[in-house]
């Protein structure tokens, strides 16, 4: 029996995450080929994406790069949880 998936952390993971997928599908990758892409792991992506991971710095900055964005265009206006 298929367990119902974890909602976000919190509601800024959220929308984070989802403006990582939606930039992935724009560039229409697999999360397997982004994670490479970005240099992380992809079970490490596929937790950003469902809001159930904060990244470091270092990891967004990983993450902006591998989806060819800027760091700004994945952050801009969240508002804090």
């Amino acid at each position: 029996m298929p367990t119902d998936p974890k909602p976000p952390l919190n509601a800024t993971l959220g929308a984070f995450g989802e403006r990582v997928r939606v930039r992935r599908r724009e560039l229409g990758l697999s999360q397997e080929a982004a994670a490479e892409a970005c240099g992380v792991h992809w079970t490490y992506l596929s937790q950003i994406e469902r809001g159930q991971r904060s990244p470091r710095l270092e990891n967004l900055l990983k993450i902006a790069d591998g989806l060819e964005c800027q760091p700004g265009e994945l952050v801009d206006r969240l508002q804090p949880r």
